[in-house]
């Protein structure tokens, strides 16, 4: 596998690629080299983000968590599914919100001007669009509201639809998922996703680096989050095995799947790529 070009810009995705957290989201640690390769980015000018699926936390809480295990994460540069949904929301038009996701999913989007309600709030019966997120305490009555909404005609979207993330512990599946895959059994409709690998997410990556999509070099440990969305959008995959996928894994994949390149991990992007 080569690379068809020198990307521009990087996308660079939290769970299993910069970072490992627990199970509960509570603790981070840095994957060794993460630190080093991004400042040797700025050091060479070269521009990056970071965008993971996680939805629990607003930017403003989640990247000072990153920067006190020394990841040079500024707010501005960490993006997730709340950044990409809330735009499509606003853009949309939607009226009323209803959130299953924590109190920081809702941050994140009312920062945004999104007009949000919870299940338990006055007005989540008529609501226009239905946002799943990370939601531990989700209960078969969200459910049920949920269902009502989407048969009656609001829109389904949700943060992430990838089943799986990688923590400390080993894989962990999301929250997220679980409760799309009841919704859509009873409903029939599937959710829109936000985050990687919906097609609204690479654009917008592309916009914030100030490079095409075609020049992202897009890097995680995930083939359907990341790298199916870099071969769908043009992109160029750059897969670590860090995570939750390993080489013989990696090799495995389907073209539509496939990365155009496998490290170790990120501590390796620098040499692989050959930037000097």
């Amino acid at each position: 596998m080569t690379l068809p070009r020198r990307p521009k810009g990087f996308m660079f995705d939290l769970d299993g690629t910069l970072i490992l957290s627990d199970r509960k989201l509570g603790g981070y640690s840095a994957i060794p080299g993460a630190a080093e390769t991004l400042r040797a980015l700025d050091a060479r000018g070269i521009p990056w983000i970071a965008m993971t699926n996680g939805s629990a936390y607003p930017a403003s809480v989640q990247a000072p968590r990153l920067r006190a295990v020394g990841l040079p994460v500024r707010d501005e540069r960490l993006f997730t599914p709340n950044s990409v949904a809330g735009k499509a929301m606003l853009e949309r038009g939607y009226s009323r919100v209803l959130v299953l996701g924590t109190q920081g999913v809702v941050d994140a989007l009312t920062e945004m001007g999104v007009p949000c309600v919870l299940p338990e709030d006055d007005g989540a019966h008529a609501a226009d669009a239905v946002y799943v997120a990370w939601h531990p305490e989700c209960t078969m009555p969200h459910i049920h509201l949920a269902c009502e909404r989407v048969l009656d005609g609001a829109a389904f979207l949700t943060a992430s639809d990838v089943p799986y993330f990688a923590t400390k512990e080993g894989r962990s599946f999301g929250y997220s998922c679980a409760i799309n895959g009841a919704v859509a059994r009873v409903t029939g409709v599937e959710p829109e996703p936000c985050g990687k690998p919906s097609p609204l997410a690479l654009p917008m990556i592309a916009e914030e680096l100030g490079v095409s999509e075609q020049d992202v070099g897009v890097v995680g440990d995930d083939a359907v989050a990341e790298m199916q969305m870099a071969r769908a959008g043009g992109a160029i995959g750059i897969a670590v095995a860090s995570g939750s996928t390993s080489h013989e894994q990696w090799e495995a994949q389907p073209p539509e799947r496939a990365p155009h390149v496998v490290i170790d991990s990120v501590q390796d992007l620098l040499a692989a790529l050959d930037i000097g």
